[in-house]
């Protein structure tokens, strides 16, 4: 029981409890949908507060799970995500699997998933945590019931299914060169050979960067992005941009800072090729898009090749900027996506392909002014303009950069943020330049819910006043990724 030590694996017990809570109460009498609202949202609040407050071991359940300051600040993330999402669900009658406990039920095996993936260093329960998640994420997007949902879903499922399959044989390879399925096992017995199998550990190192490049939307693995989030919920497609991918940087993190740091730094260069393909390609997708969820999916595919990039120079300050960087994202992309609810039209009456072209936002201020401005915000953040969120992710990663000596890296994520600028520009000129076209007003919400109020007020203020809590957050990032 000591080896097991349950205390420290009570974060995630307590999804994976409320979640079974949530199905058996189904099961025995009829529940409001503002009840499974809140008994997720307490299932999340408990499990953050256990992570914060309580006092337990590094290692648990034979030392194959480790609570250490990079799972801790990960679970923050994927925590402070699902409590922004989840009062959503109370926000509109249109989506009808918010009606349904096994939503709620699901979404939580999934966050337990997602913190198995970030709370172990086992490569078999990284495999096991991811496809935990991914089974249950397939499931949540198939729920929202349109035909390009289920074709979201089936994509969603064979990709992951490849991408599940390229992990564990990369896992196999690493396990016959060195014994192990332990990340700190396999670095150590590595070093101790002097990378006698360097060329097994390179095949090993390009199955595994295959698998984690689909969580994360890499190039070339990143062609089902677009397909999956236009056929997700807008606010699904938010929280897919941001949850998972946190989960794949700090399995990358754990995996490929050893490697890329090895006297052969052939796998340094796979991924600094990896981090400038992703964010230039999706950058320049994002340029021709006709459609605004779909310029949202290219750009949070050119924003994981930004963020790759801490992962190229993997110093500890590199790594920190990497949480900042994705904390921001978090307000800012959520809050996009978000804000995409406020069209509520049932038919395409703009364009066949697209249900939001940026034709539907012509004209925005005059129908509904505080959503066009909040809307703009969240555009000028992603595009990294001061004194809005990102802009600080952005400088910081581009300081460590030229302080680490990755100066022609540190160029290139210059260009891609001015390029980036355009798209996002793009949106606002349409909201505030010009006439409103075929719309009668009816298409936005003028007087949205309380939850979709309280969500966006919360996202557009962390984006606005984020020069006041980034120096507080910077320094807990460090005090946690040091201990």
């Amino acid at each position: 029981m000591v080896d097991l030590s349950f205390s420290t694996l009570l974060p995630i017990l307590v999804l994976v409890v409320g979640g079974v809570l949530i199905l058996i109460g189904d099961l025995f009498t009829k529940i409001s949908r503002g009840v499974y609202v809140a008994a997720t949202m307490l299932t999340l609040l408990i499990s953050l507060g256990v992570l914060i407050y309580g006092d337990f071991s590094e290692r648990a359940f034979f030392d194959m799970l480790l609570i250490d300051g990079l799972a801790k600040a990960s679970m923050w993330v994927i925590l402070g995500a699902s409590l922004l999402f989840i009062p959503l669900g109370l926000t509109g009658m249109r989506f009808q699997e918010y009606q349904f406990a096994e939503l709620y039920a699901l979404f939580l095996f999934m966050i337990a998933g997602f913190s198995f993936m970030v709370a172990s260093e086992n490569l078999i329960v990284i495999i096991i945590g991811l496809e935990t998640a991914s089974l249950a994420l397939y499931a949540l997007i198939s729920m929202h019931r349109r035909d390009k949902s289920l074709e979201a879903a089936i994509k969603y499922f064979t990709m992951g299914a490849l991408a599940a399959g390229m992990l564990a044989f990369g896992a196999m390879l690493l396990y016959a060169a060195t014994g192990s399925f332990n990340i700190g096992e396999i670095s150590a017995a590595m070093v101790a050979n002097g990378f006698d199998h360097l060329p097994l550990i390179l095949v090993a190192s390009a199955f595994m960067i295959g698998g984690i490049g689909f969580k994360l939307s890499v190039v070339p693995f990143h062609t089902w992005t677009p397909d999956v989030y236009e056929g997700s919920s807008a606010p699904m497609a938010g929280f897919m941009s941001i949850v998972p991918k946190i989960a794949g940087f700090v399995v990358a993190m754990r995996l490929f800072d050893f490697l890329a740091r090895s006297d052969d730094s052939i796998v340094l260069w796979l991924l600094y090729i990896a981090a400038v393909a992703t964010m230039t390609i999706g950058n320049l997708l994002a340029l021709v898009q006709e459609g605004v969820k779909r310029m949202l999916a290219y750009s949070s595919v050119s924003h994981a090749g930004f963020v790759m990039t801490a992962i190229v120079m993997g110093t500890t300050d590199a790594y920190a900027g990497l949480f900042l960087y994705w904390t921001l994202f978090l307000f800012t992309n959520l809050g996009a996506f978000a804000m995409l609810w406020l069209s509520r039209h049932p038919s395409r009456v703009w364009d066949i392909r697209y249900d939001h072209p940026y034709t539907k936002f012509a004209g925005m201020v005059r129908l509904s002014p505080m959503g066009s401005v909040i809307m703009a915000i969240f555009m000028l953040s992603l595009a990294g303009v001061p004194p809005f969120a990102l802009f600080f992710g952005k400088l910081y990663l581009i300081g460590e950069a030229l302080r680490t000596d990755y100066v022609g890296l540190a160029l290139i994520m210059v260009v891609n943020s001015a390029i980036a600028v355009y798209y996002y520009l793009k949106l606002i000129i349409y909201m505030f330049l010009r006439d409103p076209s075929d719309n009668d007003g009816t298409v936005y919400y003028q007087n949205g819910t309380i939850a979709l109020k309280v969500v966006l007020g919360i996202a557009a203020a962390a984006v606005t006043l984020s020069f006041f809590w980034i120096e507080p957050l910077m320094q807990a990032l460090r005090w946690a990724l040091d201990t």
